[in-house]
């Protein structure tokens, strides 16, 4: 009964079409775990956090940025006022990012509100590897809403007066911040 069930080729017509599904559906699931963002724009935010996150606090280019503990995680918070090109289709073609970033040096058990802080809109130079940053300062002899003007196109400086991060953003920060300083 076993042997003729074998020999009957709708049951091996079944089996290939079987296998044939199964590895379909195993191809398109593999493809679909990619940890791609599905837009440009939260793809951008993601680059922008992980430099922000990887870089060390002083390389974040604000004067005076206090001494922290050597192996303290940097969480950051970003917000995006825009990028050059205005248009781009892919993150690669990202050259400047202009936007707004607050990060906390996470010290083990050390609250956010005591914790060193890193704060301002910036530049991030996606052209170059790393990319660069670049925090608006003032100097002694140009003052901040200036230097602002001077770095900023004046659509992305009048966002930078007025806004910073999101609620939803804050919070995630905050969260992210307390379980890095193991709060």
């Amino acid at each position: 009964m076993i042997s003729r069930w074998l020999r009957n080729r709708f049951v091996w017509v079944a089996v290939i079409l079987l296998a044939t599904t199964a590895g379909a559906a195993a191809a398109v699931n593999a493809a679909g775990t990619e940890i791609e963002p599905a837009d440009l724009q939260t793809q951008i935010v993601n680059q922008m956090r992980t430099t922000l996150e990887q870089s060390k606090p002083e390389e974040h280019k604000h004067a005076g940025a206090a001494e922290t503990q050597e192996h303290a995680a940097v969480i950051c918070g970003v917000r995006v006022y825009g990028y050059e090109p205005a248009q781009p289709t892919a993150l690669a073609e990202v050259r400047k990012v202009y936007g707004f970033h607050l990060c906390g040096v996470a010290e083990q058990n050390r609250p956010w509100d005591v914790a060193v802080k890193l704060a301002g809109p910036l530049i991030m130079d996606m052209s170059t590897q790393p990319p660069g940053i670049q925090v608006v300062e003032a100097t002694g002899e140009v003052k901040y809403v200036d230097r602002l003007n001077e770095m900023f196109p004046e659509k992305y400086a009048q966002q930078a007066q007025t806004e910073a991060l999101s609620d939803a953003e804050m919070t995630d920060l905050r969260r992210r911040y307390d379980s890095a300083a193991g709060l």
